[in-house]
């Protein structure tokens, strides 16, 4: 699974923000604001993983327990499902 092509995200004036580009732009209203926490994700999902490659990179990065970071990957994709933002 990764982000769909069509998205982006900036840093504008210290938030993270997604935005569609492009053809995206005409199905997608709006723009999406992130924590840091959010753009890390983002980020791990920019290229093809699976959630669990991406449950281990949060575990590594932010130093928390496995079962906190599963939660938190699973949320996170289901919110980018959700928006259509990510392609299986």
């Amino acid at each position: 699974m990764q982000i769909k092509p069509g998205f982006a995200m900036r840093k504008i004036a210290g938030s993270n923000i997604v935005v569609p580009v492009g053809a995206a732009s005409s199905d997608f209203n709006g723009m999406i604001t992130l924590n840091d926490t959010g753009a890390f994700l983002w980020n791990c999902f920019l290229q093809p993983t699976t959630e669990a490659q991406v449950v281990e990179a949060l575990m590594n990065e932010y130093e928390v327990e496995r079962q906190r970071a599963a939660a938190d990957v699973a949320h996170f994709a289901a919110l980018l499902r959700e928006n259509d933002l990510l392609a299986e």
